[in-house]
């Protein structure tokens, strides 16, 4: 077995009973990963989003988290506290099923980067911004293998030539520039 490290795990739970569907979270998040950094505000570009039915009283805010490569079985809906809610509401993935957490110029999946490049320290911009304090950072340290890491970037290097595969290698190109030029803004 390989040597053990410690790993700071971020996360961002959610209570939905305080969200007021305000969106202050999609504002910021697609102003923060703008190109430049705030220079628009697009939602589609958001790397959360509010699940909403005012009519229901529903309101839940979902992060991006991994592309899934096909559609899941999962069409179930789910009564809780009275509301009701779709399977795929809680899901974090981009899927060929929906277009929620998709680059909406290239189709890339989008993921939730908690703002790394953001003032360090600082949690996420869509958890600041939430005046509800429906969004709670926190931070954990977990033991992980050291080979995960080499794995890893092996896993990389087949997610790129996936996502060459299937959107060409110009429209992946196009989106790592417009991320360096927001890296760098």
């Amino acid at each position: 077995m390989g040597e053990k490290k410690k790993k700071v795990v971020k996360t961002i739970k959610i209570d939905v009973d305080k969200c007021n569907g305000c969106r202050a979270c999609e504002v910021a998040c697609s102003a923060f990963h703008a190109s430049p950094k705030y220079s628009s505000n697009n939602p589609a570009r958001s790397r959360i989003r509010l699940i909403r039915d005012p009519l229901t009283d529903v309101y839940l805010p979902v992060y991006a988290g991994e592309e899934a490569k096909a559609e899941c079985m999962g069409r179930g809906k789910y009564v809780i506290e009275g509301k009701e809610y779709q399977e795929c509401d809680f899901c974090r993935s981009a899927c060929p099923s929906r277009d929620i957490f998709k680059e909406p110029d290239s189709g890339l999946p989008l993921k939730c980067d908690m703002c790394e490049d953001n003032t360090p320290g600082e949690p996420p911009l869509c958890v600041q911004w939430c005046l509800a304090e429906a969004l709670i950072y926190e931070e954990r340290e977990e033991e992980v293998d050291e080979a995960a890491d080499e794995i890893k970037a092996a896993d990389v290097q087949i997610g790129l030539a996936a996502m060459i595969d299937k959107y060409g290698f110009q429209k992946v190109m196009d989106t790592f520039s417009r991320m360096s030029v927001s890296k760098q803004g």
